[in-house]
């Protein structure tokens, strides 16, 4: 049984054209999965058909041999941590508070216990949050929000853990961070899907790709094999180019 799989998986909005059409593809952690496409060719959609937040049209999205829409809330969030592209709104909780909420699938009162604190300073520290667990997070700034998101995502303590572009708000120093961190929640046995626009930083860290072409999964992978130019250059309309530098290091390019 695998710990995910899809299987002719397709889902349309209000009848409209497939934005997921018929993918087929297995994962089992640990892994470090990028999602990968143009914009508009169902990434999105297709990591909040794995969390369990859209219902399919067709085919199916199992965890460990269950339908993901039809599990119990509970049941699924203890497997699945998901981190979406769109952040909260002007929510009145603490950093701690929010990081906290990581715990509700293992509720067993009004108040947190020993457990849930360990795995709160345990989420606060590998973000490099310690120091913001008083501050509002409503006051934080957008690469903060993202962090703290992920930390609550960590929190959870999911096997699986699905991140919707999670650079997107982060400078470089940040995001060199996360994905330091995405690598030792793999060595740490999860499973890890990611979905990005940054091709190269896909191709350097993660084990596979998925690439998606208008809602078809259009390549799965090893980076090398998935992300190969020419076809990159026909999902993407643009012309890529391998490199590699003096110290041996390989890296992707793309424009005329």
């Amino acid at each position: 049984m695998k710990q995910l799989e899809l299987t002719d998986l397709r889902f349309s909005y209000g009848g409209g054209r497939a934005v997921v059409d018929g993918i087929d593809a297995t994962a089992d952690g640990p892994g470090l999965i990028a999602i990968v496409g143009p914009n508009g060719a169902g990434k999105s959609t297709l990591l909040d058909l794995i969390a369990g937040q859209k219902v399919p049209v067709g085919g199916s999205c199992t965890l460990n041999g269950h339908e993901a829409h039809l599990m119990p809330r509970t049941a699924l969030c203890r497997l699945v941590a998901h981190v979406p592209q769109l952040q909260p709104g002007e929510i009145p909780f603490t950093v701690e508070q929010v990081v906290l909420t990581g715990r509700i699938p293992y509720g067993r009162g009004l108040f947190e216990n020993d457990d849930d604190r360990a795995a709160m300073e345990m989420a606060l520290r590998r973000t490099r949050l310690e120091g913001f667990r008083e501050r509002r997070f409503s006051a934080l700034s957008g690469g903060e929000k993202q962090r703290v998101l992920l930390a609550a995502a960590l929190c959870q303590e999911a096997p699986m853990v699905l991140l919707d572009e999670p650079s997107a708000h982060l400078d470089p120093e940040n995001e060199a961070e996360m994905w330091e961190l995405l690598k030792e929640l793999k060595a740490a046995g999860k499973l890890v899907i990611v979905v990005t626009h940054h091709l190269g930083l896909a191709a350097q860290h993660c084990d596979r790709v998925w690439l998606l072409e208008r809602g078809k999964l259009a390549a799965d992978g090893v980076p090398c094999d998935a992300l190969e130019t020419g076809r990159l250059e026909r999902v993407f309309r643009v012309p890529f180019y391998w490199h590699q530098n003096e110290a041996g290091r390989v890296f992707l390019t793309y424009g005329r």
